[in-house]
């Protein structure tokens, strides 16, 4: 998964953006996931989906200024940015989290077992 664009500032991000962002179910699960604060390799996650569709999500994801992407080598690491996201929307994300986990949205959505 490479990238070229620079992650939005915290200035730029924009609700609408966030929230279709945080729409989708299996970018849902991404975020609960990334949530515990960890970064995470690309290769850990474990969804239904074929690594190109998983790769275009993720890609949403950034582009929404919700995760942050480094490359180290061919290897993609993943934070979720949640610091950046309760400066400028202040409660949503923990919100959104606690509906989730409530609702099982993004239940289909793992961590491969290392």
């Amino acid at each position: 998964m490479r990238h070229k664009e620079t992650d939005p500032t915290v200035e730029q991000l924009r609700l609408p953006d966030v929230m279709a962002a945080l729409s989708d179910p299996l970018r849902l699960g991404l975020v609960r996931l990334l949530a515990d604060g960890e970064e995470r390799n690309f290769g850990e996650f474990c969804a239904p989906v074929a690594k190109s569709t998983l790769s275009h999500h993720i890609r949403t994801l950034r582009a929404a200024g919700v995760v942050h992407s480094r490359n180290e080598g061919t290897r993609c690491y993943l934070t979720l940015r949640r610091a950046d996201l309760d400066t400028r929307f202040p409660n949503l994300l923990d919100a959104v989290l606690a509906a989730a986990t409530q609702d099982e949205v993004g239940d289909h959505v793992g961590l491969q077992d290392t």
